[in-house]
């Protein structure tokens, strides 16, 4: 059963608002499910990733500042992305902002509520892909597959060389185009080998970059981000909209 925190924020993050609102509505399903009262400020603005990552520190340190604002007082902020939580919680300091009491969505799910059941039903066959910040920098380790291990109907298959990037990288994949398709090709055909319905991950930058490969050569594999499958149950399926 979950432990009730009265207070949770929601991060959705940039490209989570602007390109996939539906990890964002489902990650507010799942929580208010587990029992949590769910709020997002309205003043919430970009963490400063891409600013910072590619060299313009004095512009991300306003908007960390401005960030670390907008969520003072919350029990707990909860973002779908391991990438800009790491941000917040490794870099912001560094920048003067503070600190945020930020949570990637499976981390909290596990650690903070201390749940790996989450009454979850999405019958199909999932690889998980775990990404790079989320592994090596947050060290969410396992907690993403006990609950994806968790779901009922769900045939959870091994993607091979699983923790090698997928080439995107944010403003990487935009610098150094020809290395980041190279990096996508070798991902492709790791997922691709699993015979997985669905690929699966905590970041959409990851499987935007992964999922519009596999979308661009009709492979019939889609991706999805780890809240739907959370959120989805019998009652209430997940539906593809993209």
């Amino acid at each position: 059963m979950a432990v009730q925190t009265t207070r949770v924020a929601l991060f959705p993050t940039c490209l989570t608002d602007t390109l996939f609102p539906d990890t964002a509505r489902a990650v507010v399903r799942l929580l208010e499910r587990l029992g949590c009262s769910v709020e997002l400020p309205l003043d919430a603005t970009c963490c400063g990733q891409m600013h910072y990552n590619t060299g313009y520190a004095d512009h991300a340190r306003p908007l960390a500042a401005a960030l670390v604002s907008a969520f003072a007082g919350y029990d707990a902020v909860v973002a779908p992305s391991g990438s800009c939580v790491g941000m917040v919680r490794e870099v912001h300091p560094r920048l003067g902002a503070g600190g945020t009491r930020m949570y990637e969505l499976t981390e909290f799910l596990v650690d903070v509520l201390g749940v790996t059941d989450v009454r979850a039903y999405f019958p199909h066959r999932v690889t998980y892909h775990p990404t790079c910040h989320s592994l090596r920098l947050l060290g969410v380790g396992d907690r993403p597959l006990r609950l994806l291990s968790a779901v009922r109907g769900l045939e959870l298959v091994e993607l091979d060389e699983a923790d090698t990037c997928c080439g995107f990288g944010g403003t990487f994949a935009v610098k150094n185009a020809e290395t980041s398709t190279a990096m996508l090709t070798d991902k492709m055909w790791n997922v691709l080998g699993t015979g997985a319905e669905f690929v699966t991950a905590g970041d959409n930058s990851c499987l935007m970059h992964i999922g519009g490969g596999l979308s661009r050569n009709r492979s019939g594999v889609r991706a999805v981000h780890i809240a739907e499958i959370l959120a989805s149950t019998e009652e209430d399926p997940w539906v593809a909209t993209r």
